[in-house]
Formats: structure tokens, C-alpha cells, sequence
């Protein structure tokens, strides 16, 4: 994972991925989560809807790099670090995968749960590509910047000259622009800006957060 982006599930949509192994029965429902509560929420959601099943084997990974991970009654490491582990090898962040199993009355041994509860967390992953569901987060800065209506085209110009964008134009007595650059880029359009306004500061960037570019 990247320290200026990462990739996590769309927030909202709720993924889900199946594997069977000799009559049981492994469905992984995988979900964007922006935080540790948010996690507890989704496995308590999952626990609810699973009740009657044996196991729901959760595992989650933050973008601070916070991560955790359950057996939930399975033997050691058999089934929570194999589903956070194919969570991580896929390069999410932000995402919690809850990992229901329904026993089909045959003991599978560490080894075929470790590929069972790895091939159904994979195959929820797969899903969530095939759907369109995993998207790029970004460390971006915003900036804002207030200029006269005379200079709006040129300042809109700069701001895709530095590879931004606009994302919010408020028309009042001058023309306050919220533009959005992936962090680092929006030095050069700060500079440009101040070269056009003959050395005035028309802007002010914020802190820089992870979103959607």
C-alpha cells in the first residue's frame, strides 16, 4: 500500500463471496468501513443475520494501518490471518470481511480451512472488481481560492494546468473556487496564482485527506 493511495470497497455496497469444501459452506460478506466501530458494526450485522451458523470469522485493515482478526472458534490462525491476509495481499484498506461457515458435518483439517476461508475471502474480492466496487483513495489537498470574476477562466485554466480540479464554484461578489490537486501538485498552482495576481495570495490550501480523485 502506497503512502499516497490505496484502494478500499465503495462505501455502501456490501460484497459477498462463496466456497464450499465437502458440504460446508464459507460466504465471505466483505464492506467498506472508515473505522474500528464501523467493523464492530458490520460483524455484529453478520452475526445477527448468521446466527445459526458455526463460525463468522472476522477480520479487518484500516488505512492507519490498524488491522485485527478473529478465529472465532476455528483452530489458531486457520481462518482470521488467511482472510486478513488475502484483505492485504489485494492492497485494501478500510475494509472488513466477516467470514460466515456453515459446518457440513466433516472436519476439513488446518489446511483445507485455511484454503477454504482464503478461496471464499478471494472470491468476494473478485467480486467486488468484477462489480466495479473497489476504488482508489487519494492523499489530496484541497485549496481554496478567491478571485475576481476577470480572472475565472484563467484561474480554472491553472488548476487543470497542475493537474487538478474544480470541484465547487461559489458566485458571489468575487468567484470562490474549492480545487481539489493530489498532494504535492497544488504548490504549482499556488505559485501560478500569485504570479497572476502580481504577487498577492488568492489561496489557501487545507490539510490533505484521503478521498476519491
Amino acid at each position: 500500500m502506497g503512502a499516497a493511495s490505496y484502494h478500499t470497497l465503495a462505501a455502501g455496497v456490501e460484497v459477498t463471496g462463496e466456497f464450499e469444501d465437502r458440504r460446508s459452506r464459507f460466504i465471505a460478506q466483505l464492506l467498506h468501513v472508515g473505522s474500528e466501530a464501523e467493523a464492530e458494526a458490520h460483524i455484529a450485522t453478520v452475526r445477527a443475520r448468521h446466527h445459526d451458523a458455526r463460525h463468522n470469522v472476522p477480520a479487518w485493515v484500516l488505512s492507519d494501518g490498524r488491522e485485527r482478526c478473529s478465529d472465532d472458534g476455528e483452530p489458531s490462525r486457520t481462518s482470521g490471518m488467511p482472510t486478513l491476509d488475502v484483505l492485504k495481499g489485494a492492497g485494501l484498506a478500510d475494509v472488513c470481511c466477516v467470514v460466515t461457515r456453515y459446518f457440513g458435518g466433516t472436519l476439513l483439517g488446518p489446511g483445507g480451512l485455511v484454503r477454504a476461508y482464503t478461496a471464499a475471502t478471494q472470491a468476494a474480492v473478485e467480486a467486488a472488481g468484477r462489480q466495479g466496487a473497489i476504488v482508489e483513495m487519494t492523499l489530496v489537498t484541497p485549496v481554496t481560492a478567491q478571485v475576481p470574476y476577470a480572472l475565472y477562466d484563467r484561474c480554472a485554466r491553472l488548476v487543470s494546468d497542475a493537474g487538478g480540479k474544480v470541484a465547487d464554484s461559489l458566485f458571489a461578489e468575487d468567484v470562490q473556487l474549492t480545487c481539489l490537486f493530489h498532494a504535492g501538485d497544488e504548490q504549482r498552482f499556488i505559485d501560478a496564482m500569485r504570479e497572476l495576481a502580481c504577487g498577492e495570495d488568492l489561496c489557501r490550501a487545507g490539510e490533505p485527506s484521503f478521498r476519491e480523485f
